[in-house]
């Protein structure tokens, strides 16, 4: 699978009052974000990974068990459009899986 970035960097800019862009010009709120509420993002929540040649994965049929690198109770990755952000724990919410975060992941850029 492919994989498209595309990254924008934006500099601040001074407005005609003298003060950068980027600083706020009122009291943060929800307001200040409704811009951004409609993007859309995608999230993902991996319980493990493993490595195999194709060989084997074209050997595989139905009800063949695939051994991830994780131990039940570890806490799964967390995230948003492919980059790292939480890690948290699988739940059973009514008949659907769902994920809590328990930890946010610091940047490392």
């Amino acid at each position: 699978m492919g994989e498209n970035r595309t990254e924008l960097e934006v500099a601040p800019a001074e407005d005609p009052a003298g003060r950068e862009r980027g600083e706020p010009s009122g009291p943060l709120g929800p307001e200040r974000l409704s811009a951004v509420y409609d993007v859309p993002l995608q999230l993902s929540a991996v319980i493990g990974r493993t490595t195999m040649p194709v060989s084997r994965l074209l050997r595989l049929g139905r009800g063949a068990v695939v051994e991830l690198d994780r131990k039940v109770g570890d806490p799964v990755d967390i995230y948003v459009n492919n980059r790292l952000v939480a890690r948290g724990e699988i739940l059973v919410v009514e008949d659907r899986l769902g994920v809590t975060m328990t930890e946010i992941v610091k940047s490392a850029s």
